[in-house]
């Protein structure tokens, strides 16, 4: 039987919280591309309940920068993350392709990405209580 995707923004934002849980206990123990994997989806997750609480229409897609264009035609100050989401998409690729180069990711890379994400997704949420 086939499932269909929750609507609901708040089912969107439970996933996402669980995902930077996972970020943050990845990066403690030192696998920085799966780190970075779980900060691309908690901060898609939050965008994509974002969207859909302003009526948007489900779309598969994992491009944050394709996704934040979306948002900002509700909230055009999101722009200000538009780096921080491209850089950040690519940390989805990382994990899941394999290159013939290892991955090249750092630390603290990570550990910043994580912050800016955590301030992205709190702006997110203060939006849709609004």
């Amino acid at each position: 039987m086939k499932s269909e995707e929750s609507r609901y923004f708040g089912d969107w934002f439970r996933i996402g919280a669980k995902e930077i849980e996972r970020a943050k206990r990845l990066l403690e123990d030192g696998d920085l591309d799966a780190a970075g994997f779980n900060i691309q989806q908690a901060v898609e997750k939050y965008i994509k309940g974002y969207l859909l609480s302003k009526g948007w229409e489900l779309r598969r897609i994992h491009n944050l920068d394709i996704l934040l264009n979306d948002a900002m035609d509700y909230e055009p100050s999101l722009d200000e993350y538009r780096q921080d989401c491209i850089k950040i998409t690519h940390y989805y690729v990382e994990d899941r392709y394999p290159f013939t180069v290892a991955s090249e990711l750092t630390k603290e890379e990570i550990k910043e990405s994580l912050q800016v994400a955590k301030k992205l997704i709190k702006k997110i949420v203060s939006l849709t209580e609004e």
